[in-house]
């Protein structure tokens, strides 16, 4: 455990730490959030758990610890999956107060150099930036066809994050969808759609599945032009700062969007938890607070989007030609970031001739956490082990999800066994079953 400063409290500098600080007392100590924990589980230490995290960020408010290395280490080992909220019978916002808790991290224990160049770099320049992300989506894709990527892994943990990401596809296939898709037949609605900044370079196909498929339900898409990331890497990474330039480019392109009023429709369900609780960015009295509490009531998951279609319409769906049988697996930022469960199962259901397993738990972190397994490959990938045991006893042979970092870990991580299980986003089965139903 971080090393506690035998201290005289200090009073905390601003209302809006004091604020911070009595959330840390809302924690009642009852251990339930131990054995949801990713990082406990693997190292057993109380530390390394959401008490022990929470304790140390009191200490920290009562002027008892510093926020010396071991206190960052901590911070920076949790993957921020939030399903210790879901078990917390004193209702601990877990994932706000690690926001909040990094952010003031950052803001008065600056990292070594050569980090905050990685992290302006990746945060500042590349994340907000089209032309950038696509310079090094081609890079990246060089590095894999001429297999310089092996030489990655002698370059610490990020360069061995690096090396184990999927095949960065040709440009042809990263192409970004056009700003008005169409509704297929007689149109139902209207909706907004993002692309997100990761999204386009690993998987463009997951957003022309969901835009494909909103069309065959009868929605026409708009997609806003003139912003790329909503901010939530920044906001997981304690840059609170790129958090609320990003939320602000993003509130104002989807509030001159059509009519300013349009569902958000997201695929990506980190994205969308942190779309649907971007206003405590925010100081209350700051117009942006408005604005944003307006903007995360539009915001819905493309879960809850389709199967209320589908329920609506009472649409059964035809299982299209994929291994089989199938497993579902929850991703963390929707289950336990947005307390979507039902609705992913609901639409496998309506889909007549898919035989489908159950994973033990489906609900568990599989340790992508955004950069999480770029930053921690190693913590990253001991995580994920529990998750492809339970996946090799479920039988499963196609595994479904709806996150790309979810998607991707479990691609890298099948791919790094040597197994030949399909990962697909709920997406990608939802237009295949559509196109299949229509044939």
């Amino acid at each position: 455990m971080a090393h506690l400063e035998e201290q005289t409290p200090q009073p905390l500098a601003s209302e809006k730490l004091l604020v911070d600080y009595a959330k840390s007392l809302d924690c009642i100590h009852c251990g339930l959030c131990l054995q949801t924990c990713p990082t406990f589980r693997s190292t057993g230490a109380e530390s390394s758990s959401p008490r022990g995290r929470i304790h140390l960020m009191r200490a920290v408010g009562e002027g008892r610890l510093t926020l010396d290395a071991a206190y960052t280490e901590e911070l920076d080992l949790c993957l921020v999956c939030r399903h210790c909220e879901t078990v917390c019978p004193a209702g601990v916002r877990f994932g706000e107060m690690m926001s909040f808790a990094r952010n003031r991290r950052e803001s008065h224990s600056p990292r070594s150099f050569p980090a905050r160049i990685a992290r302006f770099v990746g945060l500042r320049v590349l994340l907000p930036n089209r032309i950038a992300l696509r310079l090094m989506g081609t890079c990246l894709r060089f590095l894999q066809l001429t297999g310089l990527e092996r030489i990655a892994v002698h370059f610490g943990r990020l360069g061995r994050g690096l090396s184990d990401l999927p095949r960065i596809p040709p440009l042809p296939a990263r192409r970004l969808l056009p700003a008005r898709i169409k509704a297929s037949g007689e149109e139902r609605g209207q909706v907004a759609l993002l692309e997100g900044c990761v999204m386009p370079e690993l998987y463009a196909r997951v957003n022309r599945a969901t835009a494909r498929s909103l069309a065959l339900l009868g929605f026409t898409s708009h997609l806003p032009s003139n912003f790329v990331c909503c901010g939530s890497l920044h906001a997981h990474n304690g840059d609170h700062a790129g958090a609320r330039s990003a939320a602000r480019k993003m509130i104002q392109a989807l509030e001159e969007l059509g009519d300013g009023t349009l569902s958000i429709v997201v695929n990506s369900a980190g994205c969308g938890a942190h779309m649907r609780s971007c206003a405590h960015l925010f100081d209350s009295e700051d117009p942006w607070h408005a604005r944003a509490r307006a903007f995360e009531k539009r915001v819905i998951d493309y879960s809850e989007f389709v199967d209320r279609e589908l329920q609506d319409r009472e649409v059964q769906l035809t299982a299209p030609a994929l291994p089989r049988p199938i497993a579902w697996d929850d991703p963390c930022h929707l289950c336990h970031g947005q307390g979507i469960r039902s609705q992913p199962r609901s639409i496998l259901a309506r889909v007549q001739g898919l035989e489908q397993v159950q994973l033990s738990e489906p609900e568990a972190c599989c340790g992508s956490a955004g950069t999480y397994s770029l930053t921690h490959p190693e913590e990253s990938r001991a995580i994920f082990e529990r998750k492809l045991e339970d996946l090799e006893a479920s039988g499963a042979r196609t595994l479904i999800t709806a996150n790309p970092g979810c998607q991707l870990q479990w691609e890298s991580g099948i791919r790094r066994v040597g197994k030949d299980t399909a990962v697909m986003h709920l997406a990608e089965l939802v237009q295949a079953a559509l196109l299949e139903k229509k044939s």
